[in-house]
């Protein structure tokens, strides 16, 4: 409860700070604000996320509507959400079942298979700009208002995605009418596209990093993919708060029930988990040039790579 409070107080005192400052005329001050406000927003999500695995509360009915009310917040809906990235937990690093939770990753051998055209929608799908500025404002603004990839998956789904598009629909126009849309847009915008910034680069570097895993499934195992395909993103203390210690996510895939709490407990009982995957913020930022995975050299590589390699 206290990691609840902590979290959504903060959020919604910037939000309110944003707003009353822009209303004076500061616009830029109200978008300096927006910054540590998304910042609260990802941690928030990150409460979601542990409410999905069922750690956050010892109860399963709290975990679910803590989730579901938090869903509304970060424009995921819950039950959706949870689907999906159990399906993720249970196929990462397996090549025969990509797609679903996952960030799409080719092999070497399957780009250059494409056409031309494929390989083309490939690389602007992984250029930085679309996958960490485009993208995330697609999935959180566009693609999480449909349950896309579960369309036969039952009711649940549809009726967690219509009823937090609903909830998001009557809070954005009780503001709107409140502070107006234009403020409404410069105050609440600004946050939700930063925080999804945020976490669509997180979630990139946790499994996207040159030495991660990737097999068939004939040689695929679950906690060899979760130890070795996750990796431990070693922040600075403040970076490590905000983002609820999701960065020891070789742990977290090793065990999910963990809540994100206890996570660096598990790092002190177990010291040799602690270089495993490890990556600096700074070694992190090399990642985005890892594109494909050679089935060869059992590693990421960059397009020049991956060409230098098929020559």
């Amino acid at each position: 409860m206290i990691e609840l409070v902590i979290t959504a107080l903060p959020l919604v005192a910037l939000w309110v700070a944003a707003w009353l400052i822009y209303s004076l005329g500061y616009w830029w001050v109200s978008l300096l604000i927006t910054i540590p406000a998304a910042g609260f927003l990802v941690r928030l999500f990150m409460i979601q996320h542990d409410c999905g695995h069922g750690s956050f509360f010892p109860k399963k009915w709290a975990n679910d509507w803590v989730g579901r009310v938090i869903g509304v917040l970060t424009l995921t809906p819950y039950d959706f959400w949870r689907r999906t990235h159990a399906i993720h937990h249970a196929t990462a690093g397996n090549l025969d079942r990509r797609g679903i939770g996952d960030v799409n990753t080719l092999t070497v051998r399957e780009y250059f298979a494409c056409s031309r055209w494929g390989r083309l929608k490939y690389r602007l799908y992984r250029h930085p700009l679309v996958m960490f500025g485009i993208g995330p404002a697609y999935l959180f603004l566009l693609q999480h208002r449909l349950p896309v990839g579960l369309m036969r998956g039952g009711w649940q789904p549809w009726i967690s995605t219509q009823v937090t598009n609903a909830a998001i629909a009557l809070i954005a126009a009780g503001l709107i009418w409140l502070i107006g849309i234009k403020a409404f847009f410069l105050v609440h915008l600004p946050i939700t596209v930063l925080a999804g910034i945020f976490g669509v680069w997180l979630f990139y570097v946790q499994h996207q990093f040159e030495d991660t895993f990737w097999n068939e499934s004939r040689s695929w195992n679950l906690h060899e993919a979760a130890l070795h395909g996750s990796s431990h993103y070693d922040l600075p203390l403040p970076l490590r708060w905000f983002t609820a210690n999701i960065g020891i996510h070789h742990v977290h895939h090793l065990h999910s029930r963990i809540p994100y709490y206890r996570l660096p407990r598990v790092l002190r009982d177990h010291p040799e988990l602690r270089d495993i995957g490890r990556l600096t913020l700074f070694q992190s930022f090399r990642c985005v040039r890892l594109v494909l995975w050679d089935e060869v050299q059992q590693r990421l590589v960059s397009f020049r790579e991956a060409g230098a390699s098929n020559r």
